[in-house]
């Protein structure tokens, strides 16, 4: 089966033919025969799998059938976060370059004005996040009445982000027979309740059990002490020199402490989180994905959206307050059937975390002690959870005097020379 079998239109297949399309993926052969009939669909399936071509090119399709013409709004794209929605977007104007419709994306960090121009000139897809695109409502900037399809893409997150009054508002202020379609890496009880008031007799779609990541994924973790885990991220990246890694940590603050460390050692480092604008966010990501920086520093607002070609590893520098959040940060890596590593820095403090994750994915994640990082046996590791400091702190506590100056710096400099080898 290919995309020649769901007979779509020659401005459709020529776009795919361009972009590389070939075979489907099993979310899109599953996915699009129920969206062409005209069904609701929930819609199960990890990050990877090419979900928003299963949703987004049989909306084109129907939007083709109907002769739209940009006037109005006719298809809604829901998503969490920016850079999500900028990917949405941009595939979408992939799908439709040979074809007269249009789509617009509507985020945070950009002027209404400039939105509301941009709609104005035509708009057959509206991609959005929920906050921005409800401020505009309220205002009477749009009008989504026409809009007889609708799409929640990455739902946990959203309802996760406390967004589902605004999801409900802006349903109901779509076309009453609309098409609803909702698609989730993982499945909670919040996103079944949600889909119940949200949906009309959906058709399901699921591709791999609940919370399940790709098979393409090696999951590892390497235990170490709170204090130390800077210098072991020095290490891992520096003296096996690899290349083109994300790296997630749990706070903001966090990310320029490791910004400042890696640079010391000659590593290039982008940084993503919710502070930065838009721009600074997009430009990190492109010279990430250009090769101008090595490493990609973010808090989970990069763990959504981010289409990286080839990534070969996601680090964990700290382990997500979440389980669920795990999927959606490892799942940047092992896209498309390729392979990836998915590595974990676990301090006892993280232990009861790792735990949860191995009990959601259903798989044991593979313990490696690095040399020189082991961490001594301490009795009731998982009940004993303290409260969480700074990395800042973890690292003042006892660097400076275990190692001492003269020590540290001849460390950082053999592992500059083996980094540049």
């Amino acid at each position: 089966m290919n995309f020649k079998s769901f007979s779509f239109a020659d401005s459709i297949l020529s776009a795919l033919e361009k972009m590389g399309y070939e075979s489907l993926t099993p979310v899109q052969k599953m996915a699009i025969p129920h969206v062409r009939r005209g069904h609701d669909v929930l819609a199960s399936a990890q990050t990877g799998t090419g979900k928003t071509a299963a949703f987004a090119l049989p909306i084109i399709q129907k939007l083709l059938d109907s002769n739209a013409n940009g006037e109005s709004i006719r298809a809604v794209i829901l998503a969490p976060t920016r850079e999500l929605v900028d990917q949405i977007d941009h595939n979408i104007k992939q799908f439709t370059a040979f074809n007269n419709l249009k789509s617009v994306a509507i985020f945070g960090g950009v002027e209404h004005d400039k939105q509301i121009n941009r709609v104005n000139k035509g708009c057959d897809i509206l991609v959005a996040t929920p906050g921005r695109l409800i401020e505009h409502l309220r205002k009477g900037n749009f009008a989504l009445n026409n809009a007889c399809h609708v799409v929640l893409d990455e739902a946990d997150r959203m309802l996760d982000m406390g967004f589902r009054s605004d999801i409900e508002t802006i349903l109901e202020q779509c076309d009453k027979n609309k098409q609803t379609l909702l698609f989730s890496a993982t499945y909670p009880s919040a996103v079944k309740q949600f889909a119940t008031k949200a949906l009309k007799n959906p058709k399901i779609v699921q591709v791999s059990r609940d919370n399940e990541t790709a098979s393409t994924i090696t999951h590892v973790a390497y235990p170490v002490s709170n204090d130390r885990k800077l210098e072991l991220l020095s290490e891992l990246i520096c003296r096996k020199g690899w290349k083109q890694v994300l790296v997630f940590v749990n706070m903001k603050e966090d990310v320029q402490l490791i910004v400042d460390e890696l640079t010391q050692y000659g590593v290039t480092v982008g940084v993503m989180h919710g502070d930065k604008s838009q721009g600074n966010r997009r430009r990190a990501l492109r010279e990430f994905k250009e090769g101008k920086t090595t490493i990609l520093v973010g808090t989970e607002v990069a763990a959504r959206g981010l289409d990286i070609a080839g990534l070969p590893r996601v680090i964990n520098f700290d382990l997500p307050y979440l389980a669920e959040d795990y999927v959606h940060r490892i799942g940047r890596t092992g896209r498309a059937g390729q392979k990836g590593f998915a590595i974990s820095l676990v301090s006892r403090e993280e232990e009861h975390v790792l735990a949860q994750i191995e009990d959601l994915i259903q798989d044991k994640v593979k313990r490696i002690y690095y040399p020189g990082f082991e961490v001594s046996n301490r009795d009731g590791l998982i009940k004993k959870i303290g409260k969480k400091t700074s990395l800042q702190k973890r690292i003042r506590s006892n660097r400076a005097t275990q190692y001492g100056a003269e020590a540290k710096m001849q460390n950082r400099q053999k592992i500059r020379k083996a980094f540049k080898k």
